[in-house]
């Protein structure tokens, strides 16, 4: 079984994760971590705090000599902001508790709801945890899964599709957006190229864009209402897609409702902070179509095994992996935080105020984006896991091969002596 839990406030003296279930023998460098800290970082809109930290995972546990152990891995992400905060976030009894109390909740945050839950008066014990700043250690720990995935030939990659009403343009019959990235990228369009692109050559387009936007006409129109909203004191959402490549049928399970992968993804993406609607495939708009048009035909030949032409169900049926590609989507809402604040009431006084202000972001799609790579990563991780077993990488990457091996035999057994 792979979990992972994490501890830390945003202006504490760092975060950490514990990840338990690795195999040993993984290979696992700090920096192949600490490059999708620097992503998470990025993109166009962030606030002020990122000027701040620059983010870098030390292993305090679990790995020796760029190896994992087999034993729970522990990672820590210094807060470079505790130096400003020490005073206040102190855990110890000289806290100055009477310092930037917080006591005007955010429309939108988890500040009014979180104090009456917890009995804290000052909204800083809510906000602290609440806030974005814990999903620098979930990519942490989503890098490892990652790492894991690769050794097994699964790669994963994030683009936005949407920023506010900026959006990239809608593909036509039975394309999908990332044809659409394609072709205006100069690649082929074509359901071979979608289905097994270059992904090298996407991650630099996306490197390349300061939204992660792979469609470039649409990168720069974000950008400008990113600029717009930054000059309104308002803030935006957007839309990104996750896909998952070499994942092979049957990871997940149909028999218990807690074992489906579709649902786990789901809920992964739902616990990232501002999101409000996932969707796989075809997803709402499969609602809208008759059956004909929603569902994937199936096609046999030699060469191939089993087939689809299309894959509106998103790499997924009821639950279990198909072999096609995964494709979710994650809708992330505005940030909260507005630097012309909404209407709120005093926690203490009940008298109507101006909702208070913490530094924040314009636009946190591209960092959501990277998020939403890491927790997406870490539920397929913990599905090979689950599946293929293995207390060390050769191990694990043995019954992976046998588990392959069977599926040729099974989809092309007149091929099986040759």
């Amino acid at each position: 079984m792979l979990r992972y839990l994490t501890a830390g406030e945003s202006h504490g003296p760092a975060l950490t994760a514990i990840i338990e279930g690795l195999p040993a023998g993984l290979p696992l460098p700090e920096d192949y971590v600490n490059r999708q800290l620097a992503r998470r970082q990025g993109g166009y809109g962030r606030g002020g705090r990122m000027r701040i930290e620059q983010d870098r995972v030390r292993f305090l546990a679990g790995v020796r000599g760029g190896y994992t152990l087999g034993s729970p891995v522990a990672l820590h992400i210094e807060n470079r902001d505790w130096a400003s905060w020490q005073e206040i976030m102190d855990p110890g009894a000289v806290a100055r508790l009477d310092q930037r109390v917080v006591t005007r909740p955010r429309p939108g945050h988890a500040d009014l709801a979180g104090a009456l839950k917890y009995g804290h008066r000052d909204i800083r014990n809510v906000l602290e945890r609440a806030s974005a700043r814990e999903t620098a250690a979930r990519v942490a720990a989503g890098s490892v899964a990652r790492r894991l995935l690769e050794e097994l030939g699964i790669e994963i990659i994030g683009h936005v599709v949407r920023i506010g009403p900026v959006a990239v343009p809608e593909p036509g019959g039975d394309e999908d957006i990332l044809s659409t990235c394609l072709a205006e990228a100069g690649g082929v369009a074509e359901r071979e190229a979608v289905s097994t692109p270059d992904l090298s050559r996407l991650r630099e387009l996306l490197d390349a864009s300061p939204v992660y936007c792979l469609h470039r006409e649409t990168a720069e129109a974000m950008v400008r209402e990113i600029d717009r909203a930054r000059e309104a004191g308002d803030s935006l959402g957007g839309i990104f897609e996750i896909r998952v490549y070499g994942l092979p049928p049957g990871l997940g399970s149909y028999v218990h409702w807690d074992r489906r992968l579709d649902g786990r993804l789901a809920g992964a993406l739902m616990s990232v902070q501002a999101i409000k609607g996932v969707e796989i495939g075809l997803g709402f708009a499969g609602a809208a179509l008759p059956g004909s048009q929603v569902h994937d035909e199936i096609f046999y030949s030699r060469e191939k095994g089993f087939y689809r032409r299309t894959n509106r169900a998103g790499g997924l049926e009821g639950g279990v992996t198909n072999g096609e590609p995964l494709v979710l989507r994650a809708a992330m809402k505005p940030i909260p935080t507005l630097y012309k604040p909404l209407r709120s009431v005093d926690l203490i006084s009940k008298e109507p105020f101006a909702a208070s202000v913490e530094r924040s972001d314009v636009c946190a799609v591209p960092a959501a984006c990277v998020v939403g790579e890491a927790v997406v990563a870490w539920e397929v991780a913990a599905s090979c896991v689950e599946k293929f077993g293995g207390d060390t990488l050769q191990e694990m990457k043995a019954n992976y091969r046998r588990y392959l091996e069977c599926l040729r035999r099974e989809v092309a057994p007149d091929m099986a002596g040759e």
